[in-house]
């Protein structure tokens, strides 16, 4: 397959019309990778079973993996969902547009291959012009997971999404690096009280603000309500340990390893952000796997970021997966 890749450094008349071949495509059943604020996706038409179809294959994804459905208006939820009830209103309108997918119960019409076979539906509305741009155009909701080869880093650049899928999709839109960097929060709202079964950019406490209730943090992977639950995800090519503790020690033990390992003949790479940097590694966490992978490393040393909630520890669940659980502690 000849992928076409238009750039769209900016939101113009030209950019406009790059847009709206895209949605062309996926409104003919095609497969288009493009940009959010958090990580780039591979869209298809989610209503189009075919297409939906070709993603899983375009990705190398199980097919019982559920994907995120993306919108261009709050209104149009209900499209996918046939429950609205005052606690989704209410995250709706505190988050979206923005970094939060709703797990809601599906309409009859959207897809089991969408859903991974369950009853229930996972519906964002992005905060990037060109993904609700591309959307409107279709006009359709697109299903869209991360523009990866499954268990890859996420792609956060359109370079990351041409290294993996090059030939694979209808075309790529070139557009800003992500700001955000890691996969949207996502909150299963059919669960009473409702549960954080993927951390993200909006905390738990975010939302238990705007719904002035708390709520319970964690899911099944046996039964993934949401992608990135229960296969292996985010991963690097090199082996990659995460180290534990007190930020002085996890140094101490990070250069230790790092100088055992290269006496032994491996190249090492090492990865330790600022203790509070959280936004920062967020945002440079796939990249920098990525960098590594590149640089031909054997094995990534990580430094663990020390928050049990919010941010980093939406980071840390990224880094534990990636290394698969793989773990030191100082």
């Amino acid at each position: 397959m000849q992928t076409i890749i238009l750039d769209l450094s900016e939101i113009s008349e030209d950019a406009h019309k790059k847009i709206y071949e895209a949605a062309r495509i996926i409104t003919k059943g095609g497969l288009v990778a493009f940009p959010t604020e958090t990580v780039y996706g591979i869209g298809a038409d989610a209503f189009n079973e075919e297409a939906v179809a070709r993603v899983y294959e375009a990705k190398g994804r199980p097919s019982d993996n559920p994907m995120i459905v993306h919108i261009a208006r709050a209104s149009e939820i209900g499209l996918l969902a046939r429950e609205i009830n005052p606690e989704v209103v209410k995250l709706a309108d505190a988050f979206w547009p923005g970094p939060l997918t709703m797990v809601l119960r599906k309409r009859e019409e959207v897809p089991a291959r969408v859903t991974g076979g369950l009853d229930t539906v996972g519906v964002r509305l992005p905060d990037s012009r060109i993904a609700r741009e591309l959307i409107r155009l279709a006009g359709t909701p697109i299903a869209a997971p991360s523009a990866n080869l499954s268990g890859r880093p996420s792609p956060t650049t359109a370079e990351h999404v041409i290294e993996d899928l090059d030939g694979k999709v209808d075309m790529i839109l070139k557009g800003p690096e992500c700001r955000i960097g890691i996969e949207s929060t996502v909150v299963d709202m059919t669960a009473k009280p409702p549960r954080v079964l993927r951390p993200g950019f909006v905390t738990r406490d975010d939302i238990e603000s705007a719904l002035e209730t708390p709520i319970e943090q964690g899911g099944d992977a046996e039964s993934p309500r949401s992608p990135g639950m229960k296969y292996r995800h985010y991963a690097p090519q090199a082996q990659m340990l995460v180290i534990e503790g007190a930020r002085e020690k996890v140094r101490s033990e990070i250069k230790r390893l790092k100088t055992l390992n290269e006496n032994l003949g491996s190249k090492v790479g090492v990865l330790l952000f600022e203790e509070k940097g959280y936004i920062t590694a967020a945002h440079d966490f796939y990249a920098r796997l990525r960098t590594l992978d590149e640089e031909g490393v054997d094995l990534i040393l990580a430094g663990a970021l020390p928050e049990t909630d919010g941010i980093g520890f939406a980071v840390m669940n990224r880094m534990m997966k990636a290394a698969g659980y793989n773990i030191a502690k100082v």
